[in-house]
């Protein structure tokens, strides 16, 4: 389905044509004319389908017919990066029109705080805010929405995973009820149904089985032992040159540590997680989004939600807990037809795990031989191992 035949506003087709949108995604087809119609909508679509334009265009659609000197639209995403994202994404499609859009995230000095403040205050059309940073503004008095028309969650099972159930519901209490409201998730638990039925009424839904890796991704593991994956990834690093390589590493302390091991091997790496001043984790991805930086170890933070292209390499240092996740993941590689690597590593504890991946994606991935100079390498035999509680491995404490 060609844009055009949305019969968008002048001047946002013409941002729309001006950023290269030809043709609507699966979810902006089947979304657009819901939201379009003033509909509740719950939809479930992973990351990379276009769902961002789904539900920013035809809101920009009606802001563009119906003028507004108020707030008309709260976005509630889980993580800056997103927020951050959404808000480049609006720049593009306002280019021609005088919708006024703000990011508003946590983790910025008293002078943007203030600015955010005043964006509140002076009605701003569009705002994209995390849980967290948008509660603290409720709690100062000043956030009144009464002209607000549409509440979007994106990323909701992120956001429940991350603890911000209770935020979410504070949330509510502070718009009208009398609003359209859109949650996109990438997964469809039933703790989502739970807050669908707070939050949305008669809602249409859309759900997209999850895709496959991309044709382009090639895919490969390996069976490691937690000990030997430093020294595997510095191995793995030198024998191939790759433009761009994201690391992903389940915590903060194994991510800092890998960071420095990498930077002492000379290599251009660095390390993003929350423990980073904003500015530093929006100069670190800078730097990796214009390839002066070749290698972005990472939390999860970065699976879903940033759009960033021409990534040669993905290593999943950790398997992810959900099999869904290392879909996400590996598809920040061999974007738009482009190839791409995905390597992960499977420790003695995590094989079932990659089973279920496995599953999902519907066929085996290659196991690579360990290099020799690493030692022996785990027995792969998954359907038998399994991950033990804390207190049989080490005993109760």
């Amino acid at each position: 389905m060609n844009f055009t035949e949305f019969n968008f506003e002048p001047s946002l087709q013409s941002s729309i044509e001006s950023m290269g949108y030809e043709n609507a995604t699966p979810i902006q087809e089947k979304a657009i004319p819901i939201i379009l119609a003033g509909k509740d909508l719950i939809a479930c679509a992973q990351t990379g389908t276009g769902k961002t334009a789904a539900f920013l265009l035809p809101i920009l659609h009606k802001l563009s017919l119906t003028p507004s000197d108020f707030t008309n639209t709260l976005i509630v995403v889980p993580t800056r990066e997103l927020a951050l994202q959404i808000d480049q994404a609006l720049q593009g499609f306002t280019y021609f029109s005088g919708i006024s859009t703000m990011a508003i995230y946590g983790g910025s000095d008293g002078m943007v705080f203030q600015k955010e403040k005043k964006a509140f205050l002076e009605g701003t059309n569009i705002i994209i805010a995390t849980p967290g940073r948008l509660i603290a503004h409720l709690n100062m008095g000043y956030v009144k929405l009464p002209h607000l028309k549409h509440f979007i969650l994106d990323e909701a099972d992120r956001m429940l995973d991350m603890g911000f159930f209770e935020d979410i519901t504070k949330i509510i209490t502070h718009i009208p009820k009398d609003r359209q409201s859109l949650m996109f998730s990438a997964t469809m638990p039933h703790k989502i149904r739970t807050l669908a039925n707070q939050l949305l009424k008669n809602p249409e839904e859309i759900s997209l089985s999850i895709s496959k890796p991309a044709a382009g991704i090639t895919q490969s593991a390996y069976l490691v032992f937690d000990h030997q994956k430093n020294k595997l990834i510095k191995h793995i690093l030198s024998q191939k040159e790759y433009s761009s390589v994201i690391i992903f590493v389940s915590t903060k302390i194994k991510v800092k540590t890998l960071e420095v091991e990498l930077q002492r091997e000379r290599f251009k790496a660095k390390a993003i997680h929350s423990d980073l001043e904003q500015s530093e984790r929006e100069e670190v991805l800078r730097n990796f989004k214009n390839k002066s930086l070749q290698i972005l170890v990472a939390t999860d933070i970065l699976s879903r939600g940033i759009d960033i292209e021409d990534i040669g390499l993905v290593i999943n240092y950790d398997i992810p807990n959900d099999a869904e996740d290392y879909v996400h993941r590996i598809g920040r590689t061999a974007r738009a037809e482009s190839k791409g690597e995905a390597i992960t590593f499977i420790n003695d504890f995590k094989q079932f795990k990659f089973l279920d991946i496995e599953n999902l994606i519907g066929y085996e991935v290659n196991k690579l031989p360990l290099p020799e100079k690493l030692g022996v390498a785990p027995t792969y035999n998954p359907k038998k191992i399994v991950e033990k509680p804390f207190t049989k491995r080490y005993g109760k404490r």
